[in-house]
């Protein structure tokens, strides 16, 4: 069953959309790619792809527009696109996750977040900067460090939302919770992938006793939604 709800946010000043797949189970959070929309994953049937997981009543998959990614796509002044990151993870905090769970009729629940590209940056960036609302990430041949978009300058809203930058200081309760979560990271080695990017906030995590692991598919997986189509259910099938 699918349901699509629609709002205006104060806090990134815009029309907002969150779309729904499934009834009963582990709510995953789906981020699309950085020009993508809330029903981008239906359209390249990674929800197709996960359709015996949400008939098992295993998962229920929420999605939302990349806010964010659109502001970096479209060349925005940085110092705005850096604003709307960290406001774009206030909204995922203090607004998705809230209407995730009044949506589970549970307010303790925690979600899985997975996404590809530039979703799995911010698949590792709720759960890294939110422990307590996540319980572990699927990030899939991400992109994680957009300090090359930053044309010289530099925010703490920047720092503060993006976990290669605010991960080395971390420390205390957050911190300790973290430790107790699991990031799962897949790459393709294939045509536009970047594995070293992977290995990269792998090992950011790694030196702060973060579990995460690294599984890296071989040539024959493309930076593309094939790969991501195959990576989905699989891994899935594992965190929920």
């Amino acid at each position: 069953m699918k349901a699509v709800e629609y709002w205006f946010s104060e806090r990134v000043q815009q029309n907002v959309t969150l779309a729904r797949w499934g009834t009963v189970g582990r709510p995953v959070l789906l981020f699309p790619t950085a020009g993508g929309d809330a029903e981008e994953a239906e359209r390249f049937h990674a929800i197709a792809s996960v359709a015996g997981l949400l008939e098992a009543g295993r998962i229920k998959v929420y999605s939302v527009d990349s806010i964010s990614g659109r502001s970096w796509m479209m060349g925005d002044d940085p110092r705005h696109s850096m604003w709307l990151q960290n406001q774009f993870d206030r909204f995922l905090a203090e607004e998705v996750v809230p209407a995730i769970r009044d949506d589970c009729n549970d307010d303790g629940i925690e979600v899985i977040s997975a996404g590809a590209s530039v979703g799995a940056f911010w698949a590792v960036e709720v759960l890294t900067r939110h422990p307590e609302l996540f319980r572990a990430a699927l990030c899939m041949s991400g992109t994680y460090d957009l300090s090359d978009r930053l044309h010289g300058h530099w925010s703490d809203d920047f720092y503060f939302s993006s976990p290669l930058h605010f991960l080395p200081d971390l420390d205390g309760f957050q911190l300790d919770l973290l430790r107790t979560r699991f990031v799962l990271f897949a790459t393709g080695s294939g045509d536009w992938e970047r594995p070293e990017r992977t290995w990269q906030m792998s090992k950011a995590l790694g030196a702060k006793a973060i579990p995460n692991r690294v599984d890296q598919w071989d040539r024959s997986w493309p930076h593309d939604w094939p790969t991501w189509r195959a990576m989905l259910p699989r891994y899935l099938e594992e965190l929920a």
